[in-house]
């Protein structure tokens, strides 16, 4: 397990565990045991490519309430040596059987049960990434999760308290009730996991590869217990799933380049385009004030809170672009008037109604906005010599997903159908339909914001979170806090946030004691500050988690240094910190 360097480094702990500093390779995911996994295979000489499958594949049972392969993923990859950053989309789709107006009897079917369930991607995803970058055997990166669902792994706290806040739900359905509540006695911290089918599941992929799942054995048992619980899922419609590997869309902000999803993702909308898109956008309209100290304090929260219900306004329009024409809305998207426009129509002294923001779209008498409730899962963020970074991000929603699971497989449903938008309906938060409706094989618009940031070309950070809508403005909030306000990572992370999707016209603030026993809340100063402007203030049930990657970028040093090659090209080896999210029970590890 261990590996000869040429670089020498040392780590800090901060926090039980919440940051490492290190010279040379580090990682960060949502469960410190999936982060130890994949540091182990990096040790071996693995690509982070290799340790971002295997820790999906850890999360997935260790913290299956929001991952698992019965989910899609995104990841993007980024070279240093030729600076190409791809992305791998394994979102759900969407069944042949399917239709616009499936739910329009029984809309909770969109968002509970086997109906809610899309063709799940995860897998296939996870494979088409390994082809091209993998270094060790498919075989092996499986072997963690399958020891962590055969041995069994202690419940964390986050876990315990998902499956006490979803104890009805679990009792009611016979897969999630043999799991996590075995002889019908609720799973407690502490106490001790099995998911023996899960691992039987995983041997079978992990020795055969995708066909077991998508044209195997392992899908036929699927497939039947998914349509013996109400879903429409066939064998035709897993055969026919096919990944999207395409570039990244890039995005340039506040002197540093964002690496995101394409549409359907949201990765660089706010950023620029989809997640991203919705990042871009906040940061061009507060980088526009002209001076940082014009995003700081109350008034700086106030500007971000209208940025972000303009932000989400313009959302609106996305949907999955082969299926919508989105060409023209893109590109007006990255026009440098657009941050403009809507900066004069920011006032500091007030707030307005959700149609103030919307204006465009009332205007056509079209309401577009998809829907937003449940969980994702940001697995892992990985920095390796700097010369590969990425990000793989999968997710299910609802904690538990459409609170069904296989019980001959193990498997987790998902139920992102109820990311599609109906034409007839609101959607659960309130919101009008999006042009992101329900057709075969169609993808949903996704909140997921996996983001590497450049800065001259060098990696400057990796950043991903997960909460369902809250990713977008979590992101932005970190992003905002240490690129730009200059905070350090850790603080960055742990500062407290705020969030708006435009429709409730609420502000949701965090006030909650985390689970290392920190509390975090926005000030009663500034919830005054909001009020006083016109803005409803309320604490949120869930907060996004948030991980964080950055590197200091200083010491330029020859690429032969660390790689072994004959090299004149000089590449930026800073100290790397990896963060954890004091919201989720996460740690960071070090190589």
């Amino acid at each position: 397990m261990n590996v000869q360097s040429g670089f020498s480094f040392g780590f800090l702990l901060f926090s039980n565990s919440t940051v490492y500093l290190v010279r040379e390779r580090c990682v960060a995911a949502n469960d410190g045991r999936c982060s130890e996994v994949e540091a182990s295979f990096l040790r071996q000489g693995g690509h982070p490519v290799d340790a971002a499958v295997s820790t999906a594949l850890c999360l997935g049972v260790v913290n299956p309430l929001a991952s698992g392969i019965g989910g899609g993923a995104f990841m993007i990859v980024r070279s240093s040596s030729n600076s190409k950053t791809e992305a791998f989309d394994s979102r759900e789709t969407a069944p042949l059987a399917a239709s616009e107006n499936m739910y329009a009897d029984n809309p909770k079917a969109k968002l509970e049960g086997a109906l809610s369930m899309g063709v799940p991607g995860e897998i296939a995803g996870l494979y088409e990434a390994w082809l091209k970058y993998g270094r060790l055997s498919w075989r092996n990166l499986f072997q963690p999760a399958i020891k962590f669902a055969k041995d069994g792994f202690i419940v964390a706290p986050y876990l315990g308290q998902n499956i006490m806040d979803e104890s009805e739900k679990i009792l009611n359905d016979p897969g999630l009730r043999q799991v996590y509540a075995p002889k019908g006695k609720l799973l407690q911290v502490g106490d001790i996991c099995y998911s023996v089918e899960l691992g039987h599941i995983l041997e079978e992929i992990a020795q055969l590869g995708p066909k077991a799942f998508y044209n195997g054995t392992v899908g036929e048992k699927f497939v039947k217990d998914v349509r013996e619980a109400g879903g429409i899922l066939t064998m035709g419609d897993l055969r026919n799933y096919r990944v999207e590997v395409t570039d990244t869309m890039a995005a340039d902000v506040m002197g540093y380049t964002i690496y995101g999803m394409p549409p359907p993702s949201s990765g660089t909308f706010g950023a620029h385009y989809g997640g991203c898109f919705v990042v871009v956008i906040v940061m061009n309209i507060l980088d526009g004030y002209g001076n940082p100290d014009a995003a700081k304090g109350s008034l700086g929260l106030h500007r971000l809170i209208e940025a972000m219900k303009h932000m989400f306004a313009i959302r609106m329009n996305l949907g999955d672009p082969h299926f919508v024409n989105i060409s023209t809305f893109v590109s007006d998207m990255l026009s440098p008037d657009l941050a403009k426009k809507i900066r004069d129509k920011i006032f500091d002294n007030t707030t307005f109604p959700p149609e103030y923001y919307m204006y465009r779209f009332i205007i056509s008498m079209v309401f577009q906005v998809e829907s937003a409730k449940r969980l994702w899962n940001q697995p892992s963020l990985h920095c390796r010599y700097r010369s590969k970074c990425c990000v793989n991000d999968n997710h299910s929603k609802l904690s538990f997903g459409g609170r069904v699971l296989s019980t001959s497989t193990g498997i987790v449903l998902n139920n992102e159908m109820g990311d599609f938008s109906i034409p007839t309906e609101m959607t659960v938060d309130g919101l009008p339909p999006a042009p992101n409706f329900i057709r075969p094989y169609r993808s949903p618009l996704s909140s997921m914001t996996p983001l590497i940031v450049t800065k001259d070309n060098h990696l400057a950070g990796v950043l991903g979170g997960s909460g369902g809508m809250k990713i977008m403005p979590a992101v932005a909030q970190v992003f905002l806090s240490h690129f730009f306000l200059g905070m350090d990572p850790l603080s960055a992370v742990n500062n407290p946030r705020v969030y708006h999707q435009l429709i409730p016209n609420v502000v949701l603030y965090e006030n909650f004691t985390v689970f290392n026993g920190n509390h975090i809340e926005v000030s009663d100063e500034t919830k005054l500050f909001l009020q006083e402007r016109g803005h409803q203030v309320e604490t949120p049930s869930r907060s996004a988690i948030t991980q964080l990657v950055v590197q200091s970028l200083g010491n330029p040093i020859k690429m032969d240094q660390i790689s072994g090659k004959v090299s004149n090209a000089q590449i930026f080896h800073g100290t790397l910190t990896a963060v954890r999210d004091p919201r989720k029970d996460g740690k960071p590890a070090a190589i």
